[in-house]
């Protein structure tokens, strides 16, 4: 028998809680520049009860090939990004319209 979701009592294949969440979301992306005038992308607005946030870092990391973290809600990417966030966050579920690009 498969498993069943938490959240919504559907069969996981079936389950569509992710998407939702995704889908509700208002995401802001913007640089900071950090010490030794080092720039940062910083992506905030995902929520971490919905959104595994540590694995959305993980795969901004590795489609950037770049280092990063994820603490207090943000996903912080080493370097300027945030061009390139958007069309990878589009490609993970979040809608395009729910991405603001500063």
């Amino acid at each position: 028998m498969s498993e069943m979701c938490p959240k919504c009592g559907l069969v996981k294949e079936l389950c569509v809680c992710e998407t939702i969440a995704k889908e509700s979301q208002l995401i802001k992306v913007f640089l900071e520049r950090k010490k030794f005038r080092k720039f940062c992308t910083i992506i905030e607005g995902i929520d971490q009860k919905e959104i595994d946030i540590r694995d959305v870092a993980r795969k901004l990391k590795e489609q950037l090939a770049c280092g990063g973290t994820s603490k207090k809600g943000k996903v912080e990417l080493q370097g300027d990004h945030k061009n390139k966030v958007k069309n990878i966050l589009v490609d993970m579920g979040f809608p395009p319209d729910s991405i603001e690009v500063k």
